[in-house]
């Protein structure tokens, strides 16, 4: 399926995959400190890393079933490549301060 899929997109669908693991780990951190503490904060960042999860998760899906939405736009290809990349940066430094 990546052979059809533009170079950008790929990379995007890439960075997705990176960000759900990313978030499937920030999840469990958050909901076992939840288990543990209680806090109220602790629940916030777990629901909010579960629902950015899920957006990411139907991102690849939409990558891989409706590319054709971007392929006569590569400017559009890039900023949605861009993006995904930001949000991996940003993950991986909440993924590191979290379960250090």
């Amino acid at each position: 399926m990546l052979g059809i899929m533009e170079p950008w997109m790929a990379v995007a669908t890439l960075f997705s995959g990176v960000n759900v693991v990313l978030l499937g780990a920030l999840t469990t951190v958050w909901v076992r400190n939840y288990r543990t503490f209680g806090s109220e904060l602790t629940a916030g960042l777990a629901a909010f890393a579960a629902v950015l999860l899920i957006e990411n998760a139907v991102a690849i899906y939409f990558f891989f079933s409706s590319g054709m939405l971007y392929a006569g736009a590569p400017t559009a290809q890039q900023a949605v490549a861009a993006l995904r990349i930001l949000q991996t940066i940003a993950l991986a430094f909440l993924t590191y301060v979290t379960v250090k």
